[in-house]
Parts: C-alpha cells; sequence; structure tokens
C-alpha cells in the first residue's frame, strides 16, 4: 500500500522563498525538465523537480534538511531550459540562504545579516567597539609613527594585539556557530536521506564520513561540479579565484602569527618575502575575482540580481580585497591620513566578514561541502 503523506503547507515558508529570490516558484508545472536537463542530477531521485514541488506546497521539513538543496550548484542550466521560467535554480539558491538562517544561531543576527535596513549596525557597532577597546587599552593610536625604515606602520596605529583581540574572536565565534550547525545538520539530512530512500546508510560511521570528506576536497578546489554546467561556466573561475584567494591569504594569516608570537619576528616584512608575494597576488585574485562576480550579476536582466543577500556578500568581500591592498599601497606610499583611514575600514570589513559568516552566502562553502561529503558517503551518486 502506498505511504500516505499529510500535505501541511507552510505559507509563511512560502512567502520567505519568494522573498528570498524564489518569486518565480508557481510558475512551476512540475514537467520535470529540470531534472532531466540538469549535468549533475543523480539518477536516483534526482532534483530539482521534487524539491520545486515541495517548495510549491510549502513543505518545508522536505527542504531545510534535504541534502540535495546544496548539491544543486545554481549553474543556470534547468532556469534557462524551463518552459515556463520558474527558475529552479533561483528556487534552490531561495531555499539554501532559508536553510542557512535556520541553522545558524542566534536567529536574530541573521535576520539582522540579510536586512538592509541592520547594515549601519552591523557596521557600526564593530567600528565603535574597536575604537572603545583600542582607546581603552592603548592599542589604537592615531598619531602617525614610523617604524625603523622611516616607513608608515600600521601596527603603531593598530597594533596586532588589537588586531588579534577582535579576529580571534570572531574566528572562534565563527567556529563555535557553524559547528552547532553542523551538528544538527547532517543528522538532519541523514533522516531525510533515509526517509526518501537516497541511502542504504542505517547510521552514520565518523571515521568513514571523514574519509568521503576527505575525498571530495580536491573536487572542491577544483570545482569539477561547475564545469560540468553549460550555463554560466564564467562563475566557475571567478569562484576559483576567491577561493583560492582566502585560501593563500589564510596561510599568510597563520605564517605570521607564529612568525610574530613563536618567533618574535616584528613586521613591516620585505615586499621580496616569498609570503608577501603570496599575499599580494591573493589580494590582487580576490579584488579580480569579487569584482567579476558582480560583474557578472550587474549583467543580469533577471530579478536574481536584486536579491540583497547576494549584493551584500559580494560587495563586502570585494570592501575586504580593495581596502587590503589599498592601505599596503597608501603605507608604501607614505600617506599617513589615509592609510590609517583605510586600513581600520579594512580591519572592520575582515571582521564583519568572519563574525557573519554563518549567517551569509560564505556559509554556503561549508555546507555544501558536507552535503557532497554525504552524497559519496552514503552512495548516493552524485
Amino acid at each position: 500500500m502506498t505511504d500516505r503523506y499529510m500535505v501541511e503547507p507552510d505559507l509563511d515558508f512560502i512567502k520567505e522563498i519568494s522573498g528570498l529570490g524564489g518569486g518565480d516558484l508557481k510558475k512551476c508545472f512540475q514537467c520535470a525538465t529540470c531534472s532531466v536537463v540538469c549535468p549533475i542530477s543523480p539518477d536516483i531521485k534526482p532534483f530539482p523537480r521534487k524539491e520545486m514541488i515541495a517548495a510549491s506546497w510549502g513543505l518545508k521539513d522536505k527542504l531545510v534538511g534535504n541534502a540535495d538543496i546544496w548539491l544543486c550548484h545554481n549553474c543556470g542550466d534547468c532556469s534557462t531550459l524551463c518552459p515556463r521560467g520558474a527558475k529552479p535554480g533561483d528556487v534552490l539558491d531561495a531555499v539554501r540562504m532559508y536553510s542557512v538562517q535556520e541553522y545558524a544561531t542566534p536567529k536574530a543576527l541573521a535576520k539582522a545579516v540579510n536586512d538592509p535596513k541592520k547594515i549601519p549596525l552591523l557596521l557600526g557597532i564593530p567600528a565603535l567597539l574597536m575604537v572603545i577597546v583600542g582607546l581603552l587599552t592603548g592599542f589604537l593610536d592615531f598619531t602617525p609613527e614610523l617604524n625603523e625604515y622611516g616607513k608608515i606602520a600600521h601596527a603603531k596605529f593598530f597594533s596586532t594585539w588589537l588586531v588579534d583581540i577582535f579576529m580571534i574572536s570572531a574566528a572562534t565565534w565563527t567556529v563555535a556557530i557553524m559547528a552547532l550547525g553542523v551538528k544538527r545538520f547532517i543528522a538532519d539530512i541523514h533522516e531525510n536521506a533515509i526517509k526518501e530512500g537516497k541511502t542504504d546508510k542505517t547510521d552514520i560511521n565518523p571515521v568513514e564520513f571523514v574519509k568521503a570528506l576527505i575525498g571530495i576536497i580536491m573536487p572542491v578546489l577544483k570545482h569539477d561540479k561547475f564545469n560540468e554546467c553549460t550555463e554560466n561556466t564564467e562563475r566557475s573561475t571567478q569562484h576559483m579565484m576567491v577561493l583560492f584567494s582566502f585560501i593563500g591569504l589564510f596561510i599568510v594569516t597563520g605564517v605570521f602569527f607564529i612568525t610574530l608570537y613563536v618567533f618574535q619576528i616584528h613586521g613591516p616584512y620585505s615586499q621580496m618575502n616569498p609570503l608577501k608575494w603570496l599575499a599580494n597576488v591573493s589580494g590582487v585574485a580576490l579584488v579580480i575575482g569579487s569584482g567579476l562576480m558582480i560583474k557578472t550579476r550587474m549583467s543580469k536582466t533577471t530579478d536574481q540580481v536584486n536579491k540583497y543577500k547576494d549584493w551584500s556578500f559580494l560587495w563586502l568581500v570585494f570592501v575586504v580585497g580593495l581596502s587590503g591592498m589599498l592601505s599596503e599601497m597608501t603605507r608604501l606610499a607614505d600617506m599617513a591620513v589615509t592609510t590609517y583611514t583605510v586600513y581600520f575600514i579594512h580591519m572592520v570589513t575582515v571582521f564583519c566578514l568572519f563574525a557573519y559568516l554563518p549567517f551569509t552566502k560564505m556559509a554556503h562553502l561549508v555546507y555544501r561541502t558536507v552535503a557532497m561529503a554525504y552524497a559519496k558517503y552514503s552512495n548516493r551518486g552524485f
């Protein structure tokens, strides 16, 4: 006998999805073209048709904890070929953003990060705290001072201790929030996979799951799934530039952190230093990559380009990269006032980028990676 399912539409959920970019959801007449044309959808229980049906009916429980919404890379094939213009890729993107907010804590901050009216508070509060803490501790000094080489030193204005107080706090906060979200996420996607018959696993073996996670690292770095898509192929290069720039900057930050606190070697460091080269190349890649992503989005004519959550993240990344490069260039040019101003903006935006990571589109990197690892572990056929 066929199992019965009591449909309990969540009308507020439908409105939320529409507001997050899935406004054309109701145009779908369930023809399954999207699942047929998607080059990365698995043969068993393919997406995104079933997700479009669930979204149309407001079946929140079938979507938020569904790993398949993360296997979709929103490459655009389904949206381009949809005969009704329902834009399945945009709908799943909206569902993913809703899912990010569901797994993030506290909910009030998650909503604030995605509310354009809250920009002054989200930027102003960290900036004010940095000034207050900096002045109280003496780690912030607005008086221009030169280092032993006769050049302006950022550390004389914004102490490395002040940098670390805020950045380590932001990193700790982000890791804790993401860990809580990922723990719930793994439990939910496993439960969903069992209910929908998408896995032959009855439980999750931590060791095997970690092996699966390691196994998908290279495909993620090479953007294999992006490259299988035929629409929006330029997004692969742009995403890789931003991803590898962050990896490069993370390496530089880690090495210099050890150099400073373990070996007590203070900067600024020579421009011929290999790590400086890596930092500069990564910074330029971040600016160009995020700039190209903004340009690509501006060239689109769909409602998708108007989503605040996308624009806010892209511009934040772009400002982080641009302010970082400009602070170095103005320092080398001995432009004290400009250097201090730009560097302060850089510190505030870097803090915001990481402190708000669990609530923005940057969280996609974590959830999509986990979902891909689960698909590999669970024999999803992805």
